[in-house]
């Protein structure tokens, strides 16, 4: 299970060091993808067969699910670590979560997310956790 918060930077060449925490769960090879509120989902390779187990198995003719295995599945790459514990993360995925410099890592159970530290702060700023919580307490989830 990955928890946590890091605070890294993408370096002029799109590398990003993966804390030591997270590349022992990770192994060596991981997939990125893009996530859901503009950043990026890191997820290591058995979590990611399952998903995309239960993502090719949603109905061809359901238009909104072609949809959203497109969206994973085409904004998806595989990555590996360097000597130096970082990975080249692909333009177009830098791109997509807008990451420039300054970047959070979060640990969120059983996937990371990668997030741009201006849309992070952001996110963060807006939440109020009292509804948040009472959304949750709906879902069946109570603290």
């Amino acid at each position: 299970m990955f928890m946590s918060e890091y605070n890294h930077t993408v370096d002029a060449k799109g590398r990003l060091i993966i804390p030591s925490k997270f590349r022992e769960a990770l192994g060596e090879e991981f997939v990125v993808s893009k996530g859901m509120d503009g950043c990026l989902f890191v997820y290591a390779n058995d979590d990611w067969n399952a998903f995309e187990q239960k993502l090719t198995s949603l109905p061809l003719i359901n238009k909104e699910a072609r949809q959203f295995a497109r969206f994973f599945l085409a904004g998806a790459a595989t990555v590996e670590l360097d000597k130096q514990g970082r990975i080249l993360l692909p333009a177009a995925l830098r791109e997509f979560a807008g990451l420039d410099k300054d970047v959070v890592l979060v640990g969120v159970g059983s996937r990371i997310e990668i997030w741009s530290r201006e849309k992070w702060e952001d996110m963060n700023a807006d939440a109020d956790m009292d509804d948040i919580a009472s959304a949750m307490e709906g879902l069946g989830l109570t603290i």
